[in-house]
């Protein structure tokens, strides 16, 4: 990737903290911001430029007057779309955000032919689903941002609860991202040391229940979602497809067999690389494990066949 050149469509909170993790780690050569509110992206766009002469390596941040100029990307993340409102059911915000996310991805696939998509927009994993459909690309290039966020999530309550191994412990959370996300704190280490040596079945249980919640409590607190995390989570996965790294992280792919399943996004673990998910881990699932991640198909499956019986597809 010899550009190293992210565009970001949406510079709202998540988007704008996206790129300015990427800006104080000098991770890219060039982020291009867009966002359909006037002046936005340009006010960001500017205040980071600014803030880049602390970066260790020196980031061009420009803004996109229209969606058509983020244009020769390497990576472009999405973030585009409307929160839920009032009597909005969800099947009305499904067809807003695909819409919404129709029109983005038809300008990406024309003027980046040749990027990595990681979408951030909610349902997550419906619209991930939805760029699939709109642009035909191979599967590894479309990534659903999931549980590099719910995971972060998970190993902030292991953390919370243990009191040491911050930056040891791992995250692996599958499924949905909502309500029916699975986190496995079982199934990670901090350190070298597996977590149920030193969690008890009450204590993971408890993490399970604050990790599913850990949206919510930083709305109840702030009035709005967390981007903090959210960022930095985009961030560090453009990182991981910027470098090579191939680091596991678990995110929203395509599925054709793998768990099962077929024709439906929803969070694995995936190696991360250069060209994207380059390859999807297949783990061995307990019975229980296997029939919460069929909740969570069929929940995902649900909001697919919503935007199907509008005709969104046709």
């Amino acid at each position: 990737m010899a550009g190293r050149k992210v565009g970001i469509v949406g510079a709202g909170a998540v988007g704008a903290t996206a790129a300015y993790s990427l800006v104080m780690t000098g991770s890219c050569e060039e982020i291009i911001l867009f966002d359909i509110a006037e002046g936005v992206a340009q006010g960001k766009a500017i205040d980071m430029g600014q803030a880049a002469h602390y970066s260790p390596k020196g980031v061009r941040v420009t803004a996109a007057k229209c969606a058509a100029d983020i244009k020769d990307c390497d990576i472009v993340v999405i973030t585009a779309g409307v929160p839920r409102k009032g009597e909005m059911t969800r099947a009305d915000l499904l067809m807003i955000n695909a819409k919404i996310m129709k029109e983005v991805v038809e300008d990406v696939a024309k003027n980046s032919p040749d990027a990595i998509i990681i979408c951030v927009s909610n349902p997550l994993d419906v619209m991930t689903y939805v760029i699939h459909k709109m642009t035909g690309w191979e599967r590894h290039r479309i990534i659903g941002m999931a549980g590099a966020l719910d995971g972060a999530r998970m190993a902030y309550q292991i953390y919370q609860k243990l009191g040491y191994g911050m930056t040891q412990t791992g995250d692996l959370v599958i499924g949905e991202h909502g309500q029916n996300m699975i986190p496995l704190p079982q199934k990670v280490q901090i350190g070298s040391v597996n977590a149920s040596e030193l969690l008890t079945k009450e204590e993971m249980k408890q993490i399970i229940e604050r990790t599913k919640n850990g949206g919510a409590e930083i709305v109840k607190h702030l009035g709005t979602s967390g981007y903090y995390g959210p960022g930095r989570a985009v961030a560090h996965m453009v990182e991981a497809i910027l470098d090579n790294a191939r680091i596991v992280v678990s995110s929203s792919v395509l599925l054709d067999g793998e768990y099962g399943y077929s024709d439906v996004t929803a969070g694995v673990p995936v190696i991360l690389g250069r060209n994207g998910v380059a390859e999807i881990i297949e783990m061995e699932l307990d019975e229980e494990t296997k029939m919460k991640f069929k909740v969570s198909i069929d929940s995902i499956r649900e909001g697919i066949d919503t935007l199907r019986e509008n005709k969104f597809f046709n």
